[in-house]
């Protein structure tokens, strides 16, 4: 099981939503006003239980052969290789990191973050004999501080796995396969969408979380959203008509929350926090989350190459809509007409039905060296709107780099990074931002955009470790929000430095 998504872990929006109501003119306010992005962890590296090794009378053994091992502690003392036998396998993966803004943000400071997945899957064919499917249960162990809420105030935050701490089920879910080539492909159950929609799978290999699941749902879909590390019920359907296309289509459970979106947003819920253990499977209560995405490959699967031609460049293209059948409160308007700012008003906020956005991903190989095939340059692009700025606080947000593959000698598995992300706040929500400051004589600037740039080396230093050295840098932090700590002042431009352990056990 890929994995790949943001942490809503932040207790801003819940701080937002009852500031707005009593129009507070503080600074803690002005910074409760940018939410950041949810999560994305990194993908799960492979773990190879094979039936065929001989057994070892040495419990020792994956000490000795650590340089070797898929996982740090081998086959478990033959566990794997027994969970094997029946078609199960069991994944835990530890990522551990430390960062710090040695400049800008609203203070500096040294944070670390983690975080245990753990993954168990089942094939129906092993375990029953019966062709085609699979069980998966995950849970997330989260440990650690956030960077970006106590330091950075950045919409599109500093890790994929920041979030609130806490031992959760993740995903619960039964996928099958039916018709011949395995044309069609159906999943019912608990899901995170960050692992299977809107993804760039080149993307997940960066740290910043909006390489994960996008900025747009990420802060205008409620609680952020089905992502990591929450999830709702739902069911997807994948169709490959041909080789090179497939269609996906899901349906789901809209929130993370069990109450209406709408009273959701008015109370400043958290669904982390209303729900730590991750077992109150929300229902379809009130609306429905629809998603379609079209996916075109080249060259198609299961495509051939003659022995005397080149490799063809692989290239991914994914087109997709979502919509939320919810109600959304209105960022600047209330019920009669006046802004929200304004002391006049009644401050019931103005409700809209449904929720909308469209988006494009394109994953491309764009060089191929001709003396190491293993050394590629690839290309990814992700961007994703929504005509409603009139309910959403981001109207747009991007996503663009380059990954090489084996960049240095005798590096094969190692790979090098350049990034950079872009989120736009819509402009009613800019709007006010002027409303707050004309009305409560402060100092509460236009929010406008936010652009980060990032560059990553992961190097395989054994099969089951991979350290990431990491560096970004954030350009108008919050999309211009006030310092609390720092009188009539922005938040300073952040430069991160950190480092990723991903550990596979």
């Amino acid at each position: 099981m890929a994995l790949a998504a943001r942490p809503r872990g932040s207790t801003q929006r819940g701080h937002f939503a009852r500031m707005r109501r009593t129009m507070c003119g503080s600074m803690a306010c002005v910074l409760a006003l940018s939410q950041p992005c949810l999560a994305a962890p990194p993908p799960i590296m492979n773990v190879d239980a094979d039936d065929a090794a001989a057994p070892s009378g040495d419990p020792l053994a994956f000490v000795h052969n650590w340089r070797r091992e898929s996982a740090l502690f081998g086959d478990a003392w033959g566990v794997r290789k027994a969970l094997a036998h029946h078609g199960v396998t069991l994944t835990v993966q530890e990522t551990s990191e430390a960062l710090g803004n040695v400049s800008g943000g609203i203070r500096q400071s040294l944070a670390y973050d983690g975080l245990t997945q753990a993954v168990m899957q089942v094939s129906s064919q092993r375990a029953f004999g019966y062709y085609g499917g699979t069980f998966a249960v995950s849970a997330l162990q989260l440990h650690g501080i956030n960077l970006s809420q106590r330091n950075l105030g950045t919409l599109q935050t500093a890790s994929g796995i920041e979030s609130d701490r806490a031992t959760r089920l993740w995903e619960v879910w039964y996928d099958q396969k039916l018709l011949a080539e395995d044309r069609l492909d159906v999943r019912i159950g608990q899901q995170s969408l960050d692992q299977e929609w809107m993804v760039s799978t080149s993307a997940l290999l960066f740290v910043n979380t909006s390489f994960g699941w996008p900025e747009v749902p990420s802060a205008d879909l409620p609680g952020g959203g089905p992502a990591y590390p929450l999830s709702t019920p739902g069911a997807r359907v994948r169709w490959r008509p041909v080789n090179a296309l497939a269609i996906q289509l899901g349906a789901f459970a809209p929130s993370p929350f069990n109450m209406a979106n709408a009273a959701a947003q008015a109370s400043g819920a958290n669904p982390q926090q209303l729900d730590p253990a991750g077992a109150s499977f929300p229902l379809f209560r009130h609306g429905a989350l629809l998603l379609a995405e079209l996916q075109y490959t080249n060259p198609a699967l299961g495509g051939m190459v003659s022995a005397a031609a080149r490799q063809p460049l692989a290239a991914t293209w994914r087109l997709g809509v979502w919509y939320d059948s919810e109600q959304f409160v209105d960022v600047r308007f209330a019920n009669d007409g006046r802004v929200l700012a304004d002391p006049a008003s009644d401050r019931s906020q103005r409700l809209h039905r449904g929720n909308l956005g469209v988006y494009g991903v394109v994953d491309k190989m764009i060089w191929r060296s001709a003396v190491d095939p293993n050394r590629v340059l690839s290309a990814f692009a992700r961007v994703m709107g929504t005509p409603f700025a009139d309910r959403n606080l981001v109207s747009f947000s991007g996503n663009l780099g380059l990954t090489l593959k084996d960049p240095f000698p005798y590096r094969t598995a190692d790979t090098l990074g350049l990034g950079l992300g872009f989120t736009r706040v819509s402009p009613h929500q800019s709007a006010a931002d002027g409303d707050i400051a004309a009305f409560g004589n402060s100092f509460n600037p236009r929010r406008t955009s936010e652009v980060f740039v990032e560059a990553m080396y992961q190097r395989q230093v054994t099969p089951w470790l991979q350290i990431q050295p990491d560096l970004q840098f954030v350009i108008n932090p919050g999309g211009g929000v006030a310092n609390p700590q720092a009188g009539n002042r922005r938040i300073g431009n952040p430069l991160v430095v950190g480092v990723r352990a991903n550990i596979l056990l």
